[in-house]
């Protein structure tokens, strides 16, 4: 997913491109997809908000569709149509540290769950550790969780209007680490030279 405009960064360019440690965010989320064992196929979703963007996806040679750009879930959609999916794993081009292990132990989870989509939240005490801004909580239980933009969806149930998730819950701090505001960036800057 990389077709948004990065509105809360205030950017004179695409967010996808930011650097973390000299590596554009959209090559590090695709390195890591690369050197997951359970995906075959990655492409990358742009809007008319990052042309820049899809140069680059092109570049590294995957491939590339150009969506409305409207929101992220009738981008997911769209594609999921258009491409005729099955199981998709939708990853945010802005959780620049994930790595293909986290992938692979995310999509094993949600294939165990056997539910048709899976969402993925990391504690909110790992966010505050890290000293991150979170817009969005839900609490599950006696916890509170913040969903990172990292999901799996049946496609061929893309057009139900409710289905059953599974959440995945793993306490990583690469996953913690969103993009979204100049303090995200430092973080990621920051947790990229470990």
């Amino acid at each position: 997913m990389a077709g948004g405009k990065g509105r809360r960064m205030k950017l004179s360019g695409e967010k996808p491109l930011l650097e973390i440690g000299n590596i554009s965010m959209i090559e590090r989320v695709v390195n890591a997809l690369k050197n997951a064992s359970g995906i075959d196929r990655i492409v990358v979703l742009t809007s008319k908000h990052t042309p820049k963007t899809f140069e680059v996806a092109k570049r590294l040679l995957v491939e590339c569709l150009e969506t409305l750009g409207e929101n992220y879930i009738s981008d997911v959609q769209y594609a999921v149509r258009k491409l005729k999916l099955g199981v998709v794993l939708t990853v945010a081009a802005d959780l620049p540290l994930i790595t293909g292990e986290i992938v692979d132990e995310v999509l094993a989870k949600h294939e165990k769950s056997g539910k048709p989509s899976s969402t993925v939240m990391v504690p909110f005490e790992t966010c505050g550790r890290l000293g991150l801004r979170v817009g969005h909580t839900i609490k599950v239980g006696d916890r509170r969780l913040v969903p990172v933009g990292l999901n799996v969806i049946d496609g061929r149930r893309i057009d139900e209007s409710e289905l059953d998730q599974e959440i995945i819950v793993i306490d990583r701090e690469e996953l913690a680490v969103n993009v979204n505001d100049p303090e995200g960036l430092k973080v990621a800057q920051r947790l990229s030279v470990k």
